[in-house]
């Protein structure tokens, strides 16, 4: 393939699905910069093996495989464990009004917190589900698992965040979906 048309396919995927891919990363780690650096490092990885790929599964489902890989790579990397430890010896002043707190939010964002508490396999599912928009089977290839896995992390993930809205006063009782 030719430098000029693996460019272009570059740009293409970086166009379509570059924000996703950072919402993704977002999601695992917690902070825009390091979610920026990860997707960067995808994409230069996705570019210079652009040749080896395959085409099982869409260049979409292939950088998202891709993105959750690297987020855990980096959760077993020094530099994140390093993170965590010296945060453990700063003091953080998070004395925020509730009631500036709760003119800030939108129910979206409510939902959007809370899906970011739930245990990372369930997170994951449904983020991928409700805010990327992926099929079942487009997740179950990203995870690498089995699609009857997916369906059942979706209904855990749901039963969850209902729960959870509920205790907050944010949910009715009907089940999230």
């Amino acid at each position: 393939m030719e430098k000029q048309q693996r460019d272009i396919q570059l740009r293409e995927a970086m166009d379509l699905y570059g924000n996703y891919l950072l919402r993704l990363a977002y999601t695992y780690v917690k902070s825009k910069e390091k979610a920026e650096d990860i997707v960067q490092e995808v994409f230069i990885r996705y570019y210079i093996q652009m040749e080896q790929f395959e085409g099982r599964s869409s260049v979409k489902t292939y950088l998202y495989r891709m993105v959750v890989n690297e987020c855990h790579n980096y959760f077993k990397s020094w530099a994140y464990r390093k993170t965590e430890l010296t945060s453990l010896f700063k003091k953080h002043d998070t004395s925020v009004s509730v009631e500036s707190e709760i003119l800030k939010k939108e129910e979206i964002d409510v939902i959007a917190d809370t899906i970011t508490t739930l245990e990372t396999k369930y997170r994951e599912v449904l983020w991928l589900y409700y805010y990327d928009e992926l099929s079942v089977n487009d997740i179950a290839l990203v995870l690498q698992c089995s699609v009857n896995t997916v369906k059942t992390r979706l209904a855990r993930g749901r039963k969850r965040v209902g729960i959870q809205l509920e205790k907050e006063g944010f949910y009715n009782g009907n089940e999230f979906t």
